[in-house]
């Protein structure tokens, strides 16, 4: 095992959903996901 420290130099952030099947969740995080990463 490596013992070096992580270091974490991006921030970052847990997303929960919920709501009934095909409303739209996965389209949703994906679109978060898309315009957070740049």
């Amino acid at each position: 095992m490596s013992k070096e420290k992580f270091v974490r130099n991006k921030p970052h952030v847990n997303i929960g959903t919920i709501g009934h099947v095909d409303h739209g969740k996965t389209t949703l995080t994906a679109a978060i996901t898309k315009t957070q990463s740049t």
